[in-house]
């Protein structure tokens, strides 16, 4: 059975710095990617990496965010820093496996705010 657990989401000021972290188990994921969506808006991708460790991210991110992985333990981080207001989302933890079958977490909220 697939699992993926996230965790370290929560209440940040602007300009801070919050890593999140998602451990999967039951399969082999090639690619790992943080999602988000915020209210009223569509779930949107933010970062994703490849089991050898070539990584995308959004024009939102990029600058700011770093995704990692750690394969040995089947889990990827996103360390985000300079974090803004429209940051604020539940982040989702997605994974995908050889047979590109799609997993979610079921999301950790992240509240930029002062």
């Amino acid at each position: 059975q697939v699992q993926l657990v996230e965790s370290g989401g929560g209440l940040v000021q602007p300009g801070g710095s919050l890593r999140l972290s998602c451990a999967a188990s039951g399969s082999f994921f090639t690619i790992m990617a943080w999602f988000r969506q915020a209210p009223g808006k569509e779930r949107e991708l933010v970062a994703s990496i490849t089991f050898s460790g070539s990584t995308n991210y959004a024009d939102s991110a990029k600058g700011r965010f770093t995704i990692a992985r750690d394969n040995a333990k089947n889990t990827v981080y996103l360390q985000m820093n300079s974090l803004k207001p429209e940051d604020t989302a539940v982040y989702y933890c997605n994974a995908r496996n050889m047979r590109s079958l799609d997993y979610w977490g079921k999301g950790t909220l992240v509240t930029v705010s002062s």
